[in-house]
């Protein structure tokens, strides 16, 4: 760092060395201060310390759930020739059937989760 200090501020010379003195003296002040505490955050080592922490992981885990048989459709045997009145039973009884399926299939995936 370069110090410039112009005479022309300064009517005598001691009032020139007073100055430099001065902000030298700030600069040792601060510097020594700084230093200080740098030698301090050395001093004070402290071993680590070892923490355990429990971290819960989704693991995924295959499915037991029994399975599902299809059931034979109560409308899978109807022909063109058959009654409206033999149509319609069947597909109320498909309707019924379908309903109790998707029950057992919600049953086995609720037994996944």
């Amino acid at each position: 760092m370069r110090l410039g200090l112009k005479s022309k501020c300064c009517r005598s010379g001691t009032a020139l060395f007073q100055a430099a003195r001065q902000v030298l003296r700030g600069f040792a002040c601060g510097s020594g201060i700084v230093l200080a505490l740098a030698l301090q955050g050395c001093a004070r080592h402290a071993e680590p310390q070892v923490q355990y922490l429990r971290v819960e992981v989704p693991v995924q885990v295959p499915c037991r759930a029994p399975g599902v048989a299809v059931p034979v459709w109560a409308a899978d045997g109807l022909q063109k020739t058959d009654s409206l009145e033999v149509k319609v039973r069947a597909l109320l009884a498909e309707r019924r059937q379908r309903i109790g399926y998707e029950k057992q299939l919600e049953a086995a995936m609720s037994a996944c989760r």
